[in-house]
């Protein structure tokens, strides 16, 4: 039975907004390209969960090359997924006149345009609809109202009810809209914006029933009071509308250098009918169970007993099929139809395609270590950004959680370890989880890596003539997401192997004379840490008379600085007031002896203060025995994720850091 219900009245309230602005504008929002004078969101969900979401916005041009940037409009959709339609289109020039593009049953309208979208490595046949808006002029205003229904992943091709205060309820064939977590709803709905916006309005009605649970996030702390926020009866009975409204006008925020992602440093706002995570994790867990996607092909329980025929204990078997996984399945995505994004694909599609996206892979994982015996589950993280409490979709990535014979979940994610010597990377720490189970876990995050498991090791042994010549050997090593930065260098093709070994040595010492170099199996990677060791001669290296030498230790100077990701931050703010990350945790640990050409009665050497904090910390010394000349640096950083308190430890131990590396050891007889 088709039923009618009344919408939003906020959409239809804003619209003589975009006439009745004043023209006066500019003032705060000098400098910008554009200025959303509203920008509106309703938002209808079903019993279902199926929800319908209209937007109204009005753009006003303040710049050419927002002119130029808005003679366009388009929309990504998945076509899998959701419907979405351009519904009207207006433009009030700044002489007063409007033009209207796009009118439900009107003659003359602009096309709309839908095409398939440009696609890399993930291949789901997501799509655009385009509009050419034309030619504009500075002051002019672009009204604009779509329309969407559906969720995130679904196949659907059905024709939508137009933009009005009423809408017919959609035929029973739109089942196929509904959300796979039947019934709930979730909305993360940024609150910040790269350009000024005046007034944003997000309106959602829903029913009583739902148990609604929303928070908006400011600067990474839940603060309801950064909105204006009200619940009302709707006009249908059992039906609450919830509007949230910023208070002041959203103004674009400076980023620092590094800052965490927007929605971590910035207002948003969570919505979500879902009781917790644990009802989360086990409609992820029933979703995947109930399709099939982890049961063990003949081939695929073939392929296991192979790869396990020389394993030794539980974490062996472990590290062989996650790293066979991980450098076997290519990622690339193809989709699978109906379920795509949601349902892993199962082994017989995976071990057949040999590739997938993250999800695939972590389900070819799970499939190949329940294969071997192993309880195995599917995860869901969010990578470059923080899961908070409200139980909305905040994920963008799939892993694999792994329990031991002790009870305890090992987490594993062959995505991000291709010749990596890990199986949950550590680019990953301090990220939030949810783990796929019968019974249902709560959100968890991974804990800080040492930074010790992921060092970077610079061993010299040089000696100076007296002439300057600076003759020795120089050996990297490391381990972790180090040993992944330096091992980078063997990612070319094996004939560039040598030049660029040879660059990241003549990039610190041009003149050098590379006589050897020396390298551990670069697909041996699981077998031992990278190890490099160059013998070099360097001509004139060191500034030599009768009295005097002067130069900078050769392995001071930070060859393979591609691990030292600290080095490449820009360090002239003394304070931050935004939260910054790094790549990793991480260790650097610089040792050399050189023998000179006479004994030394006196060293000038660059005086640095150490620094000693939990975040970050460095030290290094010089000791001089006879003509043996001993230098040693050390600086740790702690995690991957830092508060902006952090930074003066950080900044401090990295400034240090590049200082030795700059300033030249004098020795006097």
């Amino acid at each position: 039975m088709r039923k009618v219900f009344v919408f939003f009245t906020l959409i239809a309230a804003t619209a003589s907004f975009a006439t009745a602005q004043d023209k006066a504008l500019p003032g705060k929002y000098a400098g910008s390209n554009t200025i959303t004078l509203f920008d509106s969101t309703g938002v209808y969900m079903e019993e279902s969960g199926l929800s319908h979401v209209l937007t109204h916005k009005c753009i006003l041009m303040n710049s050419f090359k927002g002119c130029s940037d808005y003679s366009t409009y388009k929309i990504d959709y998945d076509p899998l997924s959701a419907y979405c339609d351009i519904e009207r289109i207006l433009v009030h020039h700044a002489n007063g006149r409007t033009d209207t593009l796009l009118w439900p049953d009107r003659e003359n309208n602009i096309p709309v345009y839908d095409y398939v979208a440009p696609a890399r490595m993930i291949y789901w046949g997501a799509s655009q609809k385009m509009v050419e808006i034309g030619h504009l002029n500075l002051g002019d205003k672009l009204e604009i109202w779509t329309y969407k229904k559906g969720y995130t992943y679904a196949l659907l091709q059905d024709e939508v009810p137009s933009l009005n205060t009423t809408f017919a309820a959609l035929p029973d064939n739109d089942d196929r809209y509904i959300p796979p977590m039947r019934g709930h709803f979730y909305d993360i709905v940024p609150f910040w914006s790269d350009q000024p916006v005046q007034r944003k309005v997000y309106q959602l009605n829903i029913l009583d029933s739902k148990n609604l649970r929303y928070q908006v996030y400011f600067h990474g702390m839940p603060l309801n009071d950064q909105l204006d926020i009200r619940r009302e009866a709707a006009d249908e009975p059992g039906r609450s509308l919830y509007t949230f409204t910023n208070k002041e006008d959203i103004m674009p925020m400076k980023r620092e250098p590094r800052a965490l992602a927007n929605n971590d440093i910035q207002c948003k706002l969570l919505l979500s009918t879902s009781p917790d995570w644990e009802a989360k994790s086990r409609w992820f867990f029933g979703v995947n169970e109930d399709y099939g996607s982890f049961n063990a092909t003949p081939e695929v329980q073939k392929k296991v007993n192979e790869l396990l025929r020389g394993a030794h204990n539980e974490m062996d078997s472990i590290s062989i099929l996650t790293h066979w996984v991980a450098d076997n399945i290519r990622y690339a995505g193809i989709s699978m139809g109906p379920g795509e994004g949601f349902t892993l694909h199962n082994q017989q599609m995976n071990f057949k395609d040999r590739c997938g996206v993250c999800k695939d892979k972590a389900s070819t994982l799970i499939g190949f270590l329940r294969a071997a015996g192993f309880k195995a589950y599917a995860a869901m993280t969010m990578a470059g950004e923080r899961i908070d409490r409200i139980p909305a979709d905040q994920f963008n990535h799939s892993v694999c959680a792994v329990q031991l014979h002790n009870g305890q979940f090992l987490m594993l994610d062959p995505t991000w370890v291709p010749n990596v010597r890990e199986l949950w990377s550590s680019a990953e720490q301090q990220q939030g989880y949810l783990i796929g189970t019968a019974k249902g876990c709560d959100l968890m995050e991974t804990p800080i890596s040492p930074a010790e498991n992921h060092y970077l090791r610079i061993i010299g042994e040089s000696t100076i003539d007296g002439d300057g010549t600076l003759t020795g050997t120089l050996t990297v090593t490391a381990e972790g997401q180090s040993d992944a930065s330096v091992r980078g260098v063997f990612s070319a093709r094996q004939s560039e192997w040598r030049s660029n070994l040879e660059l990241e040595l003549l990039r610190i010492a041009p003149t050098a004379e590379i006589l050897d170099i020396q390298y551990t199996d670069p697909d041996g990677y699981l077998d031992h840490p990278v190890s490099i060791t160059y013998h070099y001669r360097i001509p004139h290296y060191a500034t030599v008379d009768k009295e005097v030498i002067s130069f900078i230790p050769l392995s001071a100077r930070n060859i393979f600085s591609r691990a030292m990701g600290h080095l490449y931050f820009n360090l002239s703010p003394e304070t931050r007031t935004q939260p910054f990350s790094d790549r990793c945790s991480r260790l650097v640990d610089i040792r050399e002896t050189v023998t000179l050409p006479f004994a030394p009665k006196m060293l000038h050497y660059p005086m640095i203060d150490g620094i000693a904090n939990p975040a970050a910390s460095f030290g290094c010394g010089f000791q001089m025995e006879d003509n043996i000349l001993t230098f040693g640096e050390q600086a740790v950083f702690g995690k991957r994720i830092y508060d902006a308190q952090d930074w003066p430890a950080f900044r401090a131990s990295a400034k240090a850091q590049l200082q030795v590396s700059k300033t030249p050891v004098v020795l006097t007889k």
